[in-house]
C-alpha cells in the first residue's frame, strides 16, 4: 500500500508564452514575446500545457512544465535586499504558494484544483539563466541556484485552475522549505 500526502497549495500564476523571451545577450534585453498570466491552462499529457513555448517540443517533453515556490522568490529578494520581483519574470509556467518542490524530482504527483487533476513527473531542477541578473536583479543568478524550480512532464491530460488547490504527494515534504534552496548535485552547469 502506498501512502499519498496531501499538502494545500495555491496557484498564483499560470504562465504561457508563445515565445522565449531570454534568449542571446542580456545587454540586448528581452524579446518581446505574447506572455498570459492566465486563470486556468490546458495540460496535455507528454506535450505540455497549450498554447506555451514549450509544447510538443521533443526536447523539452520530459521537462514541458515549470514549476516553481513563489517563497524561493520572496528568499532570493530576502537575501538580495531589492524589493519582491515580478514572479512572471522568471518565466515559470506555475507559480505555487506553499509547494516544497525538491524531493519531487524523480516522482509522480498530482496538482488538484477546482476537482480537476494533473499528474506530473518531477524531471529536475529548473536551473536559472545569468538572464535573472537582469530581469531580477543583479546577484540573482547565482542566488537562484537551488530555488529555480522544478522541470516536469506531464503525465495526464487535464486543467490547472489559479487559486487554491492540493498537491498529492508520493513522498513527504516540508512546506517551510518552500523557498529553501536544494542541494545541487555537481555538474557542468554553471
Amino acid at each position: 500500500m502506498t501512502t499519498t500526502y496531501r499538502y494545500s497549495v495555491e496557484i498564483l500564476h499560470l504562465l504561457v508564452s508563445s515565445g522565449h523571451a531570454y534568449f542571446g545577450r542580456s545587454k540586448d534585453g528581452a524579446a518581446s514575446v505574447p506572455t498570459s498570466d492566465l486563470d486556468r491552462v490546458e495540460v496535455v499529457a507528454g506535450k505540455g500545457i497549450v498554447g506555451d513555448r514549450f509544447f510538443g517540443k521533443a526536447a523539452h517533453m520530459d521537462a514541458a512544465v515549470t514549476l516553481m515556490a513563489v517563497e524561493s522568490l520572496e528568499a532570493i529578494a530576502a537575501e538580495l535586499e531589492v524589493p519582491p520581483f515580478d514572479p512572471l519574470l522568471a518565466r515559470r509556467n506555475v507559480v505555487l504558494r506553499g509547494a516544497h518542490l525538491a524531493p519531487l524530482i524523480g516522482e509522480e504527483f498530482a496538482l488538484e484544483s477546482r476537482g480537476e487533476t494533473v499528474q506530473l513527473r518531477g524531471g529536475r531542477h529548473a536551473h536559472p539563466c545569468v538572464w535573472m541578473d537582469r530581469m531580477l536583479a543583479p546577484g540573482a543568478h547565482a542566488v537562484m541556484r537551488g530555488r529555480g524550480g522544478l522541470r516536469c512532464q506531464p503525465l495526464s491530460d487535464g486543467i490547472l485552475h489559479r487559486g487554491p488547490a492540493v498537491l498529492l504527494s508520493p513522498v513527504p515534504l516540508q512546506p517551510d522549505l518552500a523557498g529553501a534552496p536544494a542541494r545541487l548535485r555537481a555538474g557542468r552547469l554553471p
